[in-house]
Protein backbone atom coordinates (compact mmCIF):
# COMPACT_ATOMS: atom_id res chain seq x y z
CA UNK A 1 0.00 0.00 0.00
CA UNK A 2 1.72 3.21 -0.57
CA UNK A 3 1.44 6.20 1.21
CA UNK A 4 -1.45 8.40 1.86
CA UNK A 5 -1.94 11.84 1.90
CA UNK A 6 -3.77 14.01 4.60
CA UNK A 7 -7.12 14.15 3.08
CA UNK A 8 -7.13 10.29 2.08
CA UNK A 9 -6.06 9.74 5.90
CA UNK A 10 -9.36 12.14 6.98
CA UNK A 11 -11.44 10.25 4.74
CA UNK A 12 -10.54 6.87 5.75
CA UNK A 13 -10.23 7.66 9.33
CA UNK A 14 -13.54 9.69 9.45
CA UNK A 15 -11.77 12.04 11.47
CA UNK A 16 -11.14 15.55 10.62
CA UNK A 17 -7.84 17.08 8.98
CA UNK A 18 -7.33 19.59 12.09
CA UNK A 19 -7.94 16.86 14.36
CA UNK A 20 -5.01 14.57 12.40
CA UNK A 21 -2.76 17.73 12.78
CA UNK A 22 -3.41 18.03 16.26
CA UNK A 23 -2.40 14.62 16.97
CA UNK A 24 0.62 14.53 14.56
CA UNK A 25 1.29 18.23 17.43
CA UNK A 26 0.82 16.31 20.46
CA UNK A 27 3.06 13.28 19.17
CA UNK A 28 0.61 10.90 18.37
CA UNK A 29 1.29 10.11 14.68
CA UNK A 30 3.95 11.51 12.74
CA UNK A 31 3.79 12.34 9.16
CA UNK A 32 6.54 10.86 6.46
CA UNK A 33 6.76 13.94 4.51
CA UNK A 34 4.68 15.99 1.85
CA UNK A 35 3.28 15.95 -1.24
CA UNK A 36 3.26 19.65 -2.47
CA UNK A 37 1.30 20.91 0.85
CA UNK A 38 -0.18 17.94 2.28
CA UNK A 39 0.96 15.80 4.88
CA UNK A 40 2.01 12.53 4.21
CA UNK A 41 1.42 9.30 6.17
CA UNK A 42 2.35 5.71 6.19
CA UNK A 43 -0.52 3.27 5.99
CA UNK A 44 0.14 2.02 9.08
CA UNK A 45 -0.70 5.33 10.71
CA UNK A 46 -4.69 3.78 10.06
CA UNK A 47 -4.17 1.33 12.55
CA UNK A 48 -2.42 3.47 15.08
CA UNK A 49 -5.50 5.67 14.87
CA UNK A 50 -7.91 2.78 14.96
CA UNK A 51 -5.60 2.37 18.35
CA UNK A 52 -6.14 5.92 19.59
CA UNK A 53 -10.01 5.85 18.88
CA UNK A 54 -10.32 3.06 21.52
CA UNK A 55 -8.53 4.49 23.96
CA UNK A 56 -10.18 7.89 23.59
CA UNK A 57 -13.38 5.64 24.11
CA UNK A 58 -12.30 4.01 26.87
CA UNK A 59 -11.49 7.61 28.62
CA UNK A 60 -8.13 7.41 28.17
CA UNK A 61 -6.76 10.68 28.19
CA UNK A 62 -4.39 12.07 24.88
CA UNK A 63 -1.25 12.34 27.38
CA UNK A 64 -2.13 8.46 28.57
CA UNK A 65 -2.38 7.20 24.97
CA UNK A 66 0.60 9.47 24.01
CA UNK A 67 2.70 6.73 26.66
CA UNK A 68 1.27 3.98 25.04
CA UNK A 69 3.65 4.33 22.15
CA UNK A 70 7.11 3.34 22.42
CA UNK A 71 9.63 6.35 20.88
CA UNK A 72 9.46 4.18 17.77
CA UNK A 73 5.79 4.05 17.20
CA UNK A 74 5.29 0.67 18.65
CA UNK A 75 2.20 0.04 20.78
CA UNK A 76 3.64 -0.60 24.39
CA UNK A 77 0.50 -1.09 26.16
CA UNK A 78 0.47 -1.57 30.24
CA UNK A 79 -1.45 -4.27 31.44
CA UNK A 80 -2.01 -3.18 34.78
CA UNK A 81 -3.42 0.48 33.23
CA UNK A 82 -6.18 -1.50 30.78
CA UNK A 83 -7.40 -3.53 34.57
CA UNK A 84 -7.64 -0.18 35.77
CA UNK A 85 -9.37 1.48 33.37
CA UNK A 86 -11.71 -1.92 33.45
CA UNK A 87 -12.43 -1.04 37.25
CA UNK A 88 -13.05 2.84 36.98
CA UNK A 89 -15.64 1.82 33.94
CA UNK A 90 -17.23 -0.66 36.24
CA UNK A 91 -17.77 1.45 38.58
CA UNK A 92 -19.04 4.39 36.73
CA UNK A 93 -21.48 1.55 35.06
CA UNK A 94 -22.44 0.69 38.82
CA UNK A 95 -23.15 4.15 39.64
CA UNK A 96 -24.94 5.26 35.99
CA UNK A 97 -27.23 2.17 36.71
CA UNK A 98 -28.32 3.39 40.29
CA UNK A 99 -29.13 6.62 39.03
CA UNK A 100 -31.01 5.32 36.24
CA UNK A 101 -32.46 2.89 38.21
CA UNK A 102 -33.36 5.84 40.95
CA UNK A 103 -34.91 8.18 38.07
CA UNK A 104 -37.04 5.48 36.71
CA UNK A 105 -38.57 5.03 40.28
CA UNK A 106 -38.80 8.97 40.85
CA UNK A 107 -40.40 9.17 36.93
CA UNK A 108 -43.15 6.44 38.04
CA UNK A 109 -43.67 7.24 42.12
CA UNK A 110 -46.70 7.09 43.19
CA UNK A 111 -45.82 10.12 46.20
CA UNK A 112 -47.33 13.43 46.16
CA UNK A 113 -44.15 15.20 45.75
CA UNK A 114 -40.30 13.54 44.62
CA UNK A 115 -39.34 15.23 47.94
CA UNK A 116 -41.56 12.64 49.79
CA UNK A 117 -40.54 9.82 47.99
CA UNK A 118 -37.93 7.96 50.10
CA UNK A 119 -36.09 6.68 47.14
CA UNK A 120 -35.57 10.04 45.60
CA UNK A 121 -34.27 11.37 48.82
CA UNK A 122 -31.44 8.68 48.94
CA UNK A 123 -30.61 9.89 45.38
CA UNK A 124 -30.54 13.23 46.25
CA UNK A 125 -28.28 12.34 49.77
CA UNK A 126 -25.79 9.65 47.29
CA UNK A 127 -25.28 12.85 45.07
CA UNK A 128 -24.83 15.64 47.74
CA UNK A 129 -22.62 13.17 49.37
CA UNK A 130 -20.40 12.75 45.90
CA UNK A 131 -20.79 8.75 45.71
CA UNK A 132 -22.90 9.21 42.32
CA UNK A 133 -21.46 11.40 40.07
CA UNK A 134 -22.30 12.41 36.24
CA UNK A 135 -20.24 10.96 34.08
CA UNK A 136 -17.18 12.79 33.07
CA UNK A 137 -17.55 14.85 30.11
CA UNK A 138 -15.39 14.39 27.33
CA UNK A 139 -13.35 17.71 25.54
CA UNK A 140 -13.99 18.00 22.12
CA UNK A 141 -11.19 17.69 19.87
CA UNK A 142 -10.33 20.61 17.30
CA UNK A 143 -12.34 20.56 14.04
Amino acid sequence: MQDLDIAAVARRSGLPASTLRYYEEKGLIASIGRRGLRRLFDPGVLERLALIALARASGFSLDEIAAMFAPDGTPRIDRQQLAAKAEELDRTIRDLSALRDGLRHAAACPAPSHLECPTFRRLMQAAAAGTIRAPRRRVPQPD
